[in-house]
């Protein structure tokens, strides 16, 4: 038996901070009509996908900032995509910056990406957890990571939603690095984990592991992967951006832990698979069968709070 879906790792070149949402759209409906052409029903779109990475600089005035962030979905900007992926049957992850109003006049800002299906509606949201970089301005740095001054940790959990005939899950960047993201997941049935990451190839804190950034950045996916037995389809805006080089490395990973298709380059690229969901249960019966041989007695530390 076999539950196949072809799912579209669409990575993206750099986007400069003049460049418009409508210009960053044009370049993805170009990459979905190709996914599309190549049997795609799902294509998964980078971190921050609508505008440059703008935790690199360190902005002042928040009405600046605000520009970067987007207070619905879909808006005026992106509608053309969600018309096109209705248009084609096929439906998107896609990451981007949210700035929640609330009553009194409070603003919540995270890093966010949604779910949309084939009919362009949104069945998914999920929002960071694990935030990576700095709070405060640290000029010995040659660019800013102020994800922690310019987002704050999601609130909604590490959900799974059915869509696509199977159980599917998000994650953005730095969550792919931490297990415990990929086991909540698995607890759920994951079948399919979609991320997006901008991720530097320099680490300024750490300079002797940047050489370790590209291995990094699969081991941590293959992991997740094999451990719980679910495909992870991961997503880069990638190359040099104002400045900075971003990895790219997009891939899509077997529940074998095994890369089945990578990006070759670092620039705008589409790669497809035609993933067989059914494969999750080679992992989920044969190695790591939860229910028969998990002891949660035992990780209680895991959870527990800080000390």
């Amino acid at each position: 038996m076999t539950r196949r879906l072809g799912v579209a790792a669409a990575q993206m070149g750099p986007i400069a901070r003049t460049d418009s949402r409508q210009s960053c759209v044009v370049r993805m409906s170009e990459m979905m009509r190709e996914a599309h052409a190549k049997g795609a029903k799902v294509v998964v779109f980078p971190e921050l996908a609508l505008t440059s990475f703008f935790p690199r600089w360190h902005i002042e005035d928040e009405e600046e900032l605000d520009t970067f962030y987007e207070t619905e979905m879909p808006n005026a900007a992106v509608c053309p995509l969600f018309d096109l992926a209705a248009a084609l049957g096929v439906g998107f992850y896609l990451g981007y910056a949210e700035l929640v109003h609330e009553a009194g006049g409070g603003k919540r800002r995270f890093n966010t990406s949604i779910l949309v299906n084939g009919e362009g509606a949104i069945v998914g949201k999920y929002r960071k957890v694990h935030l990576p970089g700095h709070a405060e301005h640290e000029s010995w740095r040659p660019f800013q990571h102020l994800e922690k001054a310019y987002f704050e940790p999601g609130d909604l959990g590490f959900p799974v939603f059915e869509a696509f005939d199977g159980k599917m899950g998000m994650c953005i960047c730095n969550d792919r690095r931490w297990p415990e993201t990929y086991r909540v997941m698995g607890l759920q049935g994951v079948e399919l984990v979609m991320l997006g990451y901008n991720t530097p190839a320099h680490n300024p804190p750490v300079p002797e592991h940047d050489h370790l950034m590209w291995f990094h950045n699969h081991l941590s996916m293959q992991a997740g992967a094999y451990q719980n037995g679910n495909w992870v389809v991961g997503v880069a805006k990638a190359g040099r951006e104002e400045g900075c080089d971003l990895i790219g490395q997009s891939a899509i990973v077997a529940p074998t832990g095994e890369i089945v298709a990578m990006a070759q380059g670092v620039g705008d690229e589409v790669v497809v698979v035609d993933c067989d969901l059914e494969r999750c249960d080679e992992i989920r019966r044969q190695i790591f069968d939860f229910a028969l041989h998990r002891q949660p007695q035992h990780y209680g530390l895991i959870a527990a709070a800080k000390a």
